[in-house]
């Protein structure tokens, strides 16, 4: 019996491994190109393509777009079922990436921006979906863990694999390639996944969602907010603050986003699998709190240029690794048959501070005035520490959850 056990059990680890593979990447392509934005932007700057207000307004767009998609987003996921949802979500993915390389001017690039907001919209919902159907409890936190630290794969890729293919054949032609990439795993998504339920008309009505959830929903939405303020301007602004502040070459600035991103797939990975039932209510001031002396550290590069680097690994453990958190304890919240929205909800609130964070940061950028950018940063996730950690203490006081089901 247990050599007859040891292939089945040999096989559901391969095909557990091919879906957290599958949902990485699409956590990947989802957000890309935004990175790519962020890590080509001397590029940009050098050929006029975008001013560093622009700049701003690209992660503005993007994620603003995401924000107002997310509830529809996930609805749509709750209603038609993850495998249509992450096809889409990579086409759409790989459309806004070719568009981008196409761009002639800001008018077409920011068109293609906002088209990506789409896929952000549906990251999320799909994959907390997938993995709420198909990972048993237990390996919920480290699955959810590992398809998060997509996202920053996706800032790795964008920093330093395709930086330096842009070395090659020009930006463009590495936004092309990325385009390509996102096609190919559309198909692979097809193929791998099993086949959705018939999609309908409306959703099953759902029982009435418990108190407690909304509550931790509205909170984790708002801490989310404050979050992706201050990472958002981080990934936008950190290799432009490199090329113009601290003399680092387009190659070395655009650097800085891939150590951003290894050091988020890291700590993304490491804290979900920490955010048991109990202590993940913990963990999100205190990373947030964490952010606080990162983005300081950049405010003191100047005046000692490899903090840069220090800050990067930073930023990226603590405050990229707080999202990954947030959607653990979305998962052990969710409502019955609501995991796609309650993922969008909180996502929404994300998205919500990468649109504004950039924006509030540009004026400064465009002044030279990094280090009172950077000071703001921190501001942020002071708040967001201390919104996170007055929650944690509310939820102490009302006692154990238990983890939601699909």
């Amino acid at each position: 019996m247990a050599e007859r056990r040891a292939p089945a059990k040999t096989a559901a680890a391969g095909a557990g491994g091919r879906l957290t593979a599958l949902l990485t990447s699409a956590m990947a392509f989802s957000m890309l190109q935004l990175f790519l934005l962020g890590a080509f932007g001397p590029r940009l700057l050098d050929e006029s393509v975008l001013s560093p207000t622009l700049l701003g307004l690209t992660a503005t767009i993007g994620f603003g777009a995401a924000a107002l998609l997310s509830p529809v987003g996930g609805r749509v996921v709750d209603r038609t079922g993850p495998r249509r949802s992450l096809v889409a979500l990579l086409l759409v993915s790989a459309a806004a990436l070719a568009l981008i390389g196409a761009a002639p001017g800001p008018g077409l690039l920011l068109a293609a921006v906002a088209l990506g907001g789409l896929p952000q919209a549906l990251a999320n919902p799909a994959t907390n979906k997938a993995i709420l159907a198909a990972v048993p409890p237990a390996r919920r936190g480290s699955v959810t863990g590992m398809k998060q630290s997509g996202v920053q794969l996706g800032a790795f890729t964008a920093g330093l694999p395709l930086a330096a293919l842009a070395g090659c054949i020009g930006w463009r032609g590495a936004v092309w390639t990325a385009a390509a990439a996102a096609a190919a795993a559309a198909l692979w998504a097809h193929r791998a996944l099993p086949a959705d339920p018939p999609a309908k008309s409306a959703p099953p009505p759902a029982p009435p969602a418990p108190l407690g959830p909304r509550g931790a929903l509205a909170w984790l939405a708002v801490f989310s907010l404050f979050l992706g303020s201050g990472i958002a301007s981080v990934h936008t602004y950190v290799a432009l603050f490199g090329a113009r502040e601290l003399g680092m070459g387009p190659a070395a600035a655009a650097a800085l986003v891939a150590v951003l991103g290894v050091a988020g797939i890291a700590g993304r990975v490491g804290w979900s699998r920490a955010a048991r039932p109990g202590r993940a209510e913990r963990l999100p001031g205190a990373l947030a709190a964490g952010a606080v002396p990162a983005a300081c550290l950049l405010a003191a590069a100047p005046y000692a240029h490899p903090l840069v680097w220090v800050a990067a690994v930073a930023v990226g453990v603590f405050a990229v690794s707080a999202n990954a958190v947030s959607m653990v304890l979305v998962m052990q919240r969710a409502a019955p048959g609501r995991a796609g929205q309650d993922s969008a909800l909180v996502a929404a609130g994300f998205f919500a501070g990468f649109a504004v964070g950039p924006p509030l940061f540009a004026p400064l950028a465009e002044a030279g005035r990094y280090g009172r950018g950077w000071l703001l940063v921190a501001a942020e996730f002071a708040a967001a520490g201390a919104l996170a950690t007055a929650w944690a203490v509310r939820e102490r006081r009302r006692g154990p959850r238990t983890e939601a089901r699909a």
